[in-house]
């Protein structure tokens, strides 16, 4: 199938399964509504939601990519996200990697309650629980909680006094390292994806020795239209792309009620990720496939 090249397509989005606040089928129903020709649906480090938004997709006769986005270690920061597109979610191994890393942040976050408490911020396991809805809990429910307790104005002061790398209830958590998280991917048939390039904050030159090292592992693609990115940045992460032959994607990083000012398709307002953009990335998942078949 063939897009229009006018259409648009969000390969980036985040529901209630992880740390967005809206259903899976809602962030579908919100695409379809929105003229969008496809959506990936990309929850942080767990595929819950895609059976669910799968299931919508059809009812609708919308696309659904089934995707994730996972932490890994490395990078100038220590960490990064990769995404993983046209994932097979229900592979044994893909699957029992979920949730390990699901594991992993369920110990994580009673470590960040008890630092929160031993600052005398009153928040429970409860409260952030219920943030959460029945989804993975994650920081951002934290940051909720914290706001309605009244300890922060609102979730930047949140991350910004307490939650974020650094500051004093921050907890590091299990992540795979880069070469695990490329091979985990593909193996499941997706296509692996450095998310938001951007926000790493490295000069060009420093940026590609990056991407060369992680394409070594595996990786495919590059996140170049993101909310975050201005047309400038896109366009250089586009022929970053062209000079290293990874495919290019695009994704709003859509969470709903958690990231407000974030729309989904259009970012913060100025994103436009072409349809046009759907046939390189098939074409890779392809590629991976029938190599995994040899």
């Amino acid at each position: 199938m063939t897009q229009s090249t006018t259409a648009l397509i969000d390969l980036h989005t985040h529901t209630t399964a992880s740390d967005g606040s809206c259903r899976p089928a809602e962030v579908v129903a919100a695409a379809k509504a929105a003229g969008l020709a496809a959506v990936a649906i990309t929850d942080h480090d767990t595929t819950a939601g895609l059976d669910e938004a799968l299931a919508a997709g059809r009812e609708l006769g919308l696309e659904v990519i089934p995707g994730v986005e996972i932490s890994v270690n490395g990078g100038p920061t220590g960490s990064m996200h990769v995404l993983g597109l046209f994932v097979d979610h229900h592979r044994p191994d893909f699957a029992q990697a979920m949730e390990r890393l699901q594991e992993a942040r369920a110990q994580r976050n009673p470590q960040i309650a008890q630092k929160l408490q031993e600052m005398g911020v009153a928040v429970t396991m409860d409260m952030v629980r219920a943030h959460a809805g029945g989804g993975l809990v994650g920081r951002a429910h934290f940051a909720q909680a914290l706001v309605e307790l009244g300890a922060v104005a609102n979730r930047q002061e949140a991350f910004g006094r307490y939650l974020a790398r650094g500051k004093p209830a921050y907890v590091e958590k299990y992540r795979l390292e880069c070469d695990q998280a490329m091979a985990l991917l593909r193996a499941a048939g997706g296509v692996p994806v450095l998310a938001h390039p951007g926000l790493l904050k490295q000069p060009p030159t420093a940026l590609e020795a990056l991407l060369r090292q992680l394409a070594s592992m595996g990786l495919e693609g590059l996140e170049a239209h993101y909310s975050e990115h201005d047309e400038l940045l896109t366009k250089r992460l586009q022929a970053m792309a062209g000079k290293l032959g990874l495919i290019v994607t695009g994704g709003s990083d859509f969470h709903g009620a958690a990231k407000p000012d974030i729309r989904l398709g259009t970012g913060l307002g100025l994103l436009r990720t072409p349809a046009s953009l759907l046939e390189p990335l098939r074409r890779r998942r392809d590629r991976i496939r029938a190599l995994a078949a040899q």
